[in-house]
Order: structure tokens, then C-alpha cells, then sequence
């Protein structure tokens, strides 16, 4: 359970969490050295925490940034001190202060512990709004769960937030699970039941971003061991848990657990390599749910009124390097489910720049000339990454080839609208929608593995610098 809030309006704040607040705040003197929108111009271009403060140094609005000097300096402009916003918050700041973060992921996490601690007035719609979201892991199961939720649980669970922003807590969520590969969905999973043996885990098993205890793939012991890292890093002990996990790794290798070492090894170096990863926008990823492939199937024959069951799904997306280079994947599902050997990368050899509708005309011409020439099967179902002007692309390409197109759609991420061919107002499914829920699943092993192969090029692009 999170803890119960103070009723002092600047209670002690943990040490582990703020240790570096003290050592940048101004000194303990009748005002700042310096008018605050000056003191901003010093701040350093890297991630971190700000906090604001009245005349009587009271803290009265904590926020991170990316950039601190941009983000904080933004707040003395004419457009902060005539923003709804943060019209009222702007004149009461007579002091700022940062405390530097070593990524995004540190400085988001940093902000909701200094606001659940300290309270700043004009934080204080956090305190009791429960729209806004949490991160939320399980304490009474087996194999506990990490989770998004904007309804957490009134026990049987720890609390970290509530967060301001939604989509960079997604992120977030997706980069620790790549470090701690704990699991997100909804399974009641226990240890004893034999049932769990036979269990087909989900997409993030085979991606390496969770142990699949859903398999029984590891022990109740050794996953709860991983929540418990997490916990720590979500708490504010990165550099003890660094060090405990340096302990770990050397004391696996003197055993001769090699494998064990290994793994340790990635998760260091990925914790170390937190500041490289980008936009946490960027890393956002929709909740993991289990899907019933027949289920889905079915809901797509009866949705779209198809004459089968579409078996063999087809679904393309675009990745871009840099802005420059541009990628494509095409994966395929049989009977609803992922089939590896059907998944295909391309360069985009034809299209200058960033031109996504382009870049679908090239894919899907060459998949489809190819299929033509050798006579193969066509996919009973070709979803395209996009909205309607994806889809328009896609469209002319096969026309173009003269072919009886498949039936194409594409599914737009947003709003997850459909658009079909002819169609000018997009179809809207239920969020709840089995048949939904499959798109949801082709488009994004599409994108993932768009951006798996954008990964790849942009290591050695890099290493031939």
C-alpha cells in the first residue's frame, strides 16, 4: 500500500531519494543569490528535478525535464505568465533549485517521490485526483505483477506515484522491463499448479523482456529476487543496487554459474546504459493481455464479414534512422499466432527522406511482385501500420501490379481506428474486442521488429563513425 500522506505541509523526506536536494539548494539566507529566471540560465543541459520556491523557501512545485535549463527557464517567459497553467504558480516564484538525474527514468521517478513526500502546493491536485496514473506491484501473489493503473488496488499492493505523465510511466514501465523482465499481465499464476507447465507465453517471453513465470520458466524465489531489484531502483538505491548486483555477479562467476553471471552483467550494464535510451514516448508501449487466438479470428470474420477465417495475417510497419534511412518489417501470424519464419526486413532502396506512404508503396509492391512471380499464397488479411493515407499507398501498389488484392485494412495508434479500402470515416471496434485485440498484436510485432532492425542498422552506423 502507499503510505499515508503527512499532514505537515514539508515533512522530512528520505534520504536515499533527495540526498542531492540539499547540496543544490540555495543557502539558508533571507533570498536567493540571484533572481531565479538568472539563476536558470546555470543549469546544466542534463536530465533531472526542479523545485520551486516561495518567499519563505517553501517548495511549491516540483517537475522534471530532459533538459533542466530549458525546461525550467521556460517557466519566465510571457507565455508561462499568461498560460492558465501556470499563470498563478509564476508569480510566487522567488527561488529555484535542481537536483541532477542520470536519465529521464531516474528524474520521472525522483518527481513523484519528492511530490508524495513533500506536497507542493501546486502539486497538490496529485494528492487526491486518482485519474492520474500509478505503477502498482502485487504483494500477494506468487509471481507478482507491475502494472499501469489509474485504480490501484486498496491493498495487497505497493504504490509508486501517481505520476504526471501517462505515457512516459508507460515507457518507463517498458524500459525496466527489459532490465528486471518482470511480468504485466493479468494471469493468476501459482507456483503449484502443473497446468502453468503447458502454458504458451506471451510475446515479451520471446523478446527477453520477461522470465515467463507463466511456463514455470523460474522459481517463485528467483522472480520475486527481480521485483525486489526493482523495487530498490524504483526507490531511489540505484547505486546500492548496482553495488549488490557487482557482489552477485562475481560470486556467481567464482561458482562457476556463468550463465547466472551473464545475465547479471546485462542487467548492470543496462541500468548503467538508463541515460542512452531516448524519448521514455518513444518506449510506450500498449499493456500486455493474453490473447485467444481463435477468439480473435473469429471476431474478425464476424467484424469485417470476411467468407474465412483469416489464417494468414500479414502486417507491415516503417521505421526511420535517424530521419535518413528508412525500414520496413513484415511479420506474418498463422492461425493467430506469431510464425518467425515468415517475418521479412527491407531497406528502402527507392524513397528520399521521410516519406512513410512512399516507403508503404515500395514494401508492399515488392512482397507482392514476389509473391505473384513464384506463384505463392497471398495473406488472407494485410494490415498496414497507419491511417488512410498508409492504407491509399498500399492500395495503389497493388494496382499498380494489376493483382486481386487480399483483404487489407490498416489500424491507426492513436485512436486505434480501422480504415478500410473505399472508405472515407474510419470503423471504431471495441476496446474489448477479441478481433481488436489481434490487430493490436500484429501491428505491434510489426513495429517492434521495425524498430529491432532500426536498432541494428543505428549500432553499425555507429560503430563505422
Amino acid at each position: 500500500m502507499q503510505d499515508d500522506e503527512s499532514s505537515s505541509e514539508t515533512p522530512p523526506v528520505d534520504a536515499d531519494s533527495t540526498a542531492d536536494v540539499h547540496e543544490a539548494s540555495s543557502p539558508e539566507s533571507a533570498g536567493p543569490a540571484q533572481p531565479p529566471h538568472e539563476k536558470v540560465r546555470e543549469f546544466p543541459t542534463t536530465p533531472g528535478v526542479y523545485l520551486m520556491k516561495d518567499e519563505l523557501g517553501r517548495v511549491i512545485y516540483v517537475g522534471k525535464a530532459v533538459n533542466l535549463r530549458s525546461r525550467a527557464g521556460s517557466y519566465f517567459t510571457e507565455a508561462a505568465r499568461q498560460d492558465r497553467r501556470t499563470a498563478d504558480l509564476v508569480p510566487e516564484i522567488c527561488d529555484i533549485d535542481f537536483v541532477p538525474t542520470d536519465s529521464e527514468v531516474d528524474a520521472l521517478l525522483l518527481e513523484a517521490r519528492l511530490i508524495k513526500d513533500i506536497q507542493p502546493r501546486f502539486n497538490s491536485n496529485l494528492k487526491d485526483d486518482k485519474t492520474f496514473p500509478y505503477l502498482q506491484i502485487t504483494t500477494h501473489e506468487d509471481f507478482p505483477r507491475v502494472e499501469f493503473t489509474r485504480t490501484p488496488l486498496d491493498k495487497g499492493a505497493k504504490l509508486y506515484g501517481p505520476f504526471t505523465n501517462a505515457k512516459k510511466l508507460r515507457g518507463t514501465i517498458t524500459i525496466l522491463q527489459k532490465i528486471f523482465r518482470f511480468r504485466t499481465c493479468t494471469l493468476d499464476i501459482e507456483e503449484d499448479d502443473e497446468k502453468w507447465q503447458w502454458f504458451r507465453p506471451c510475446l515479451l517471453a520471446s523478446i527477453n523482456q520477461c522470465t515467463a513465470p507463466c511456463n514455470l520458466r523460474i522459481s517463485k524465489e528467483d522472480y520475486k529476487r527481480d521485483v525486489q531489484r526493482l523495487r530498490m531502483f524504483l526507490d531511489g538505491k540505484k547505486d546500492r543496487l548496482l553495488k549488490d548486483l557487482n557482489s552477485e555477479m562475481q560470486q556467481a562467476s567464482k561458482e562457476l554459474k556463468f550463465e547466472r553471471a551473464a545475465r547479471i552483467r546485462d542487467e548492470i550494464k543496462a541500468l548503467e546504459d538508463l541515460h542512452l535510451r531516448g524519448d521514455l514516448e518513444e518506449h510506450a508501449q500498449p499493456e500486455v493481455f493474453y490473447i485467444d487466438p481463435k477468439k480473435g479470428l473469429a471476431g474478425l470474420r464476424k467484424t469485417f464479414r470476411l467468407p474465412d477465417l483469416p489464417r494468414v495475417i500479414e502486417g507491415v510497419d516503417i521505421a526511420h534512422l535517424q530521419g535518413g534511412e528508412t525500414v520496413a518489417s513484415l511479420v506474418q501470424f498463422i492461425d493467430g499466432l506469431p510464425f518467425k519464419h515468415g517475418y521479412k526486413r527491407y531497406k528502402i532502396r527507392t524513397v528520399e527522406g521521410v516519406d512513410d506512404f512512399a516507403s508503404i508503396h515500395e514494401v508492399v509492391s515488392r512482397r507482392f511482385r514476389r509473391l505473384s512471380q513464384q506463384g505463392e499464397r497471398f495473406p488472407d488479411l494485410l494490415l498496414i501500420d497507419g491511417g488512410k493515407g498508409q492504407l491509399n499507398a498500399a492500395m495503389d501498389a497493388m494496382r499498380a501490379l494489376n493483382i486481386e488484392p487480399p483483404f487489407t485494412l490498416s489500424l491507426a495508434k492513436r485512436e486505434e481506428e480501422v480504415f478500410l479500402p473505399g472508405q472515407s470515416d474510419p470503423k471504431i471496434l471495441s476496446r474489448h474486442s477479441y478481433g481488436l485485440r489481434l490487430l493490436q498484436y500484429v501491428r505491434d510485432e510489426a513495429h517492434r521488429f521495425a524498430q529491432h532492425y532500426h536498432h541494428l542498422l543505428r549500432q553499425k552506423a555507429t560503430f563505422e563513425e
